[in-house]
């Protein structure tokens, strides 16, 4: 006992450590649910939460929607802020999104069809809270996130009895100078084009230009329905400011001005930086959690390639990649981008292998598999162990932070299909990669360098696309995909290196990171298909 402990006793300390911030955060976060009520209910397939201040008499609702590759999570800051204020609050997920059974139909980039979908979508949503729920009768107001934004525009330029609207990070180019009535667009500082949409949606109710626009200013009149003002929360970007405080009080100011309420100060969430630690945290449990991984081999595996050789394995795959996918259909998904994503991915790794091949010999099949499983007795079972083990974390464990706190992880199951298709593209790539830059002699700086190789050549493959006019999704989206892929990748990328030091074998990270990523992707991003 006193061996095991002088050998795993700083690991101890620090999981000791971690778990007591974890359980800090844990708190924060959670105590911002009390004095809150949840319910859960289904409104034409739509899954839907409803918040009510659990003392207060139910104000007037507010109806809550998410952006693009969101869910009702991601709101929960605006939601709960709405609830302690007195507000009743309802909000869901979009069709294609989150834990919703049904895709999102119709053409993406046209008003006329996946938004239309979302639209009528959100009649629906807004004829039950008008018909079930108490406090609508003191009013109705909309509150939606980037993709979201111009959806409930739409709606409340049409219906025309919404007391207010609230566009955080505001797409929206229906907007004119009479309709909807009472919009807040609330942006980023560090979004500076959706803070300059809300800058001439103001500019044109207003009658002047749209560098004169003050931020912070209320241009008309709130009790008329013609109030505009543009508000920018400071030091956040596009999914910051969902969790910013400032922003969060512009939207309270603006609601209970519209409504005629008290508009002193009142109750915000404060969970951001909470939730920020929670998941570092969490992230950092896996390098002591690490230790629990069987060793594989005693000699570490892996091609321990020089940069020569990265440079054929890696690099030709980076320039052919894009070439090739100029040429062939990419769209056999029912997924807004990434379908092209996997499809990328599968043959920058197929063709990455081929090379890995190539320069170690060409070696036969049977070769290949003493090398990547190892010769020790058992090491089949423990290589397959520690990848399973490794999955585990990423999906049960970190996992189910994200899902509770952040957006939805754990989809319907219709989306199972999905992922495994996604994992058919990830495999190659991951296996291939992890194998390439481990093992004995690795360069220091190789495995970065691929995944950087990887972003850009991915980035070049989508400017081709779009010339060629081959992309069927709008080209604003491939920021975000590309911060998520970047994200992914040094996260795992820390993953896949306290594996490798525990279990020698490169395989168990190809294995997980495969996994995780295509179960990240295939859960969080819109199901589509095509019009009815």
């Amino acid at each position: 006992m006193g061996m095991l402990w002088r050998r795993y006793r700083w690991d101890l300390g620090m999981a000791a450590a971690i778990l007591l911030l974890i359980a800090v955060a844990l708190t924060q976060i959670l105590a911002e649910e009390a004095g809150v009520e949840r319910e859960s209910v289904v409104i034409d397939e739509t899954p839907t939460t409803i918040y009510r201040p659990a003392q207060d008499e139910p104000g007037p609702v507010v109806v809550v929607s998410h952006g693009f590759a969101g869910a009702r999570p991601l709101m929960d800051p605006f939601a709960l802020m709405l609830a302690h204020n007195g507000y009743t609050v309802v909000s869901f997920d979009y069709l294609g999104h989150g834990r919703h059974p049904r895709p999102l139909y119709g053409k993406i980039t046209a008003q006329d069809g996946a938004a239309q979908a979302l639209l009528d979508q959100t009649a629906a949503v807004v004829a039950y809270a008008r018909r079930e729920l108490a406090g609508a009768e003191r009013g109705l107001a909309l509150l939606g996130h980037s993709m979201a934004t111009n959806i409930i525009v739409r709606y409340a330029q049409h219906s025309g009895d919404v007391t207010a609207t609230v566009a955080i990070s505001m797409l929206a180019p229906t907007i004119d100078a009479e309709t909807p009535r009472n919009l807040l667009s609330l942006a980023g500082a560090r979004e500076a084009r959706l803070e300059a949409e809300g800058r001439e949606a103001v500019a044109e109710a207003a009658g002047i230009d749209p560098a004169e626009v003050v931020a912070g200013r209320t241009y008309g009149d709130l009790a008329e329905g013609t109030a505009r003002r543009v508000a920018v929360a400071p030091g956040v970007g596009h999914v910051g400011v969902l969790y910013s405080e400032a922003a969060q009080r512009e939207a309270l100011q603006w609601l209970n001005g519209a409504f005629g309420r008290d508009s002193s100060s009142g109750w915000v969430s404060e969970r951001g930086p909470w939730l920020a630690l929670l998941i570092v945290a969490v992230i950092a449990l896996a390098r002591p959690a690490s230790r629990l991984l069987p060793q594989v081999d005693a000699r570490a595996r892996g091609a321990g390639a020089g940069w020569r050789r990265i440079g054929w394995v890696a690099g030709m795959p980076a320039v052919a990649t894009p070439l090739l996918l100029a040429l062939v259909p990419t769209d056999f998904l029912p997924v807004v981008v990434v379908d092209y994503v996997a499809v990328y991915f599968g043959v920058f790794g197929l063709l990455s292998a081929l090379l890995l091949w190539w320069t170690a010999g060409r070696p036969s099949a049977r070769s290949i598999l003493a090398t990547a499983v190892g010769t020790a007795p058992g090491a089949g079972w423990r290589l397959a162990l520690g990848a399973v083990g490794l999955v585990a974390y990423c999906l049960l464990i970190l996992g189910a932070v994200l899902d509770q706190f952040v957006t939805v992880f754990y989809p319907a199951p219709e989306r199972l299909p999905l992922v495994l298709a996604l994992l058919a593209g990830m495999l190659p790539y991951f296996l291939t990669d992890e194998w390439l830059t481990r093992g004995a002699g690795a360069r220091r700086g190789a495995y970065p360098a691929t995944k950087l190789l990887f972003l850009v050549s991915l980035l070049v493959a989508v400017v081709v696309a779009q010339g060629l006019g081959r992309l069927s999704f709008p080209l604003m989206i491939v920021p975000l995909l590309l911060l998520l892929l970047l994200a992914f990748l040094l996260v795992y990328g820390l993953f896949s290196r306290w594996a490798y030091q525990r279990a020698r074998h490169p395989l168990v990270a190809g294995v997980g990171n495969a996994v995780a990523l295509a179960w990240a992707l295939g859960a969080t991003f819109p199901m589509l298909e095509g019009a009815p």
